[in-house]
């Protein structure tokens, strides 16, 4: 989905929950890779690798100049021989710390096992951010979730698509950090090199 098809779902979707429940979601999720500077992992389920929303944040992360947004996707079935960006496996969520985003998508509730490792993570110190089912262990884990339950109006891929655009819009306010300093000097510079206004 190009960036005039998300424009237009958007203009679809004003008056739901929809846009201000992405927006906020994307923002945690930009806040907390920017602020933290240690990256981004992304993990599926075996079932359901998020590869599209990786290629879609790794897009973003260029067009915004917020490279922190580029994620590591995660996957279960790795192997040495795929191409390094499709070769990294489950071990690296046990190598997760503190600084760390990791994103987890997921149509239904993940087994035991990705569980398991997501919770360690977190007990390391990773913020947890939580893209899937509403109910179960891993909304309940995560420091922000957003829910698309089964029957929603939208799907879990046209979710992504929305928390995508807006993770990559430079509108989203970030809580702290390097990017503030250089978004009000950026400011600033645009205020100073501006014409002066016309006089009648």
């Amino acid at each position: 989905m190009d960036a005039v098809r998300v424009a237009l779902l958007r203009e679809v979707l004003v008056g739901t929950e929809w846009l201000g429940a992405t927006r906020r979601f994307a923002g945690a999720l930009r806040g907390s890779v920017v602020s933290h500077g240690g990256g981004l992992l992304l993990v599926g389920t075996p079932e359901y690798e998020p590869w599209h929303l990786a290629a879609h944040l790794v897009d973003e992360a260029a067009w915004s100049g917020t490279p922190e947004l580029a994620p590591t996707l995660v996957r279960h079935d790795a192997r040495p021989s795929d191409p390094a960006h499709l070769a990294v496996g489950l071990g690296r969520l046990e190598a997760a710390r503190r600084g760390e985003t990791l994103l987890v998508v997921s149509p239904e509730g993940p087994a035991a096992p990705l569980l398991e490792r997501v919770s360690d993570a977190r007990r390391a110190g990773a913020t947890v951010l939580s893209l899937g089912p509403g109910e179960g262990e891993l909304p309940a884990m995560a420091h922000e979730a957003l829910a698309v339950p089964d029957g929603s109006e939208l799907d879990l891929d046209t979710v992504q698509h929305l928390v995508s655009a807006a993770a990559g819009e430079n509108a989203l306010p970030t809580p702290h950090g390097r990017r503030r300093f250089r978004d009000r000097v950026s400011r600033l510079a645009e205020h100073l090199t501006a014409p002066p206004p016309a006089r009648w």
